[in-house]
C-alpha cells in the first residue's frame, strides 16, 4: 500500500516538473530573459520541441507580459502620461523578446514584393529590411502603443496590465496556427527543425489560453464583451495570417508565425478597446 501511495505521489510531481521544464524552454526560446537551469533539467540549452512544448506557450506568453505590464503600471503611477507609459511598455516587450516577432513581421511584409514563391522565400531570408518591412514595423509599433495608451485612459492600471498579459498569451497561441495547420515552406528552415505540432495538442493549448484569458479578465474586471472580442479577434488574426501564408508561400515559416503573433496582439488590444466607453 505504501509503495502505491509513493508512486501516486511521484506521478503528479513528475508531471509538474515536466511542465516547469517545458515552460522554461518556451521562455528561453521566445525571450532574452535569463532563465536558469532547473535542478532536475538535463539540458537547459537543448533546441525546443514544439510538439511537446505547445501546451505551455500560453503560460509563457503570460511570463513575457509581466515586465511590460509592470512597466506600464509603474509609469502610470508616476503620472508619466498614457502615451509615454504605453511606449515604455512596448519597448519593454521588444527588449524582452529581442524583437523576435517584429523581425518576423518585417520579413513577411518585405516578401510581398516578391513575384514568385521562391523569390518571396529568398526575400524573407535576407537580413536587410525593405520599405514594406519598415512600414509594417512602424505601423505595428504605433498601433500597439496607441491601443495601450487609449486603454490606459479608459480603464484602471490593473485592468490595463491584465490586458497586456492576456494579449501576450493569446497572440503567442495564435502565432502557432500557421505552424500547426500548414506544412513548412522550406525543408531547411527553423519551422522544419522544431517539428510540426499536432492539432490535438494545439487545441489543448488554445483551451489553456481561453481559461487564462477568462480568469484574468474577470479578476481584472474587464467587460465580458471585451474578453470575448479579445479571444475571437486574436484567433481570427491567426487564421487570416495562416490563409495568407498558404496562398503566398504554400506553407509556413518562423517569420510567418512572428507576423501572426504581432497581428493577433494588435487585434486583441483593439478588440477590447472597441467595447470600452470613451
Amino acid at each position: 500500500m505504501s509503495e502505491q501511495f509513493e508512486q501516486g505521489e511521484a506521478a503528479p510531481m513528475s508531471a509538474w516538473r515536466a511542465a516547469a521544464i517545458d515552460l522554461a524552454h518556451c521562455v528561453r526560446f521566445y525571450s532574452r530573459l535569463p532563465v536558469p537551469a532547473l535542478p532536475w533539467e538535463q539540458d537547459a540549452h537543448a533546441p525546443p520541441s514544439f510538439p511537446r512544448l505547445l501546451r505551455m506557450i500560453p503560460v509563457a506568453g503570460l511570463v513575457l507580459g509581466l515586465l511590460p505590464a509592470a512597466v506600464l503600471a509603474l509609469a502610470l503611477l508616476l503620472d508619466l502620461g498614457p502615451w509615454l507609459a504605453a511606449t515604455l511598455s512596448v519597448a519593454a516587450m521588444v527588449l524582452t523578446t529581442g524583437a523576435l516577432h517584429e523581425d518576423g513581421l518585417a520579413d513577411t511584409a518585405d516578401s510581398i514584393g516578391g513575384t514568385t514563391r521562391e523569390k518571396r522565400l529568398e526575400i524573407m531570408r535576407d537580413s536587410r529590411i525593405g520599405s514594406f518591412g519598415a512600414s509594417a514595423l512602424v505601423l505595428a509599433l504605433a498601433l500597439r502603443i496607441g491601443a495601450l495608451a487609449a486603454l490606459a485612459t479608459r480603464i484602471d492600471n490593473g485592468a490595463v496590465a491584465a490586458a497586456i498579459l492576456i494579449a501576450a498569451s493569446l497572440s503567442r497561441t495564435a502565432g502557432l496556427m500557421p505552424l500547426v495547420f500548414l506544412p513548412p515552406a522550406r525543408l531547411d528552415g527553423m519551422s522544419q527543425a522544431v517539428g510540426q505540432p499536432a492539432r490535438k495538442t494545439f487545441w489543448r493549448a488554445g483551451g489553456i489560453a481561453v481559461i487564462l484569458t477568462v480568469l484574468l479578465g474577470v479578476f481584472a474586471g474587464l467587460p465580458a464583451a471585451g474578453i470575448i472580442l479579445m479571444l475571437a479577434l486574436s484567433g481570427l488574426a491567426g487564421l487570416a495570417v495562416t490563409r495568407f501564408a498558404a496562398r503566398h508561400l504554400g506553407g509556413q515559416t518562423g517569420d510567418i508565425a512572428g507576423a501572426a503573433q504581432q497581428i493577433a496582439e494588435i487585434a486583441a488590444l483593439i478588440g477590447l478597446l472597441t467595447v470600452l466607453p470613451a
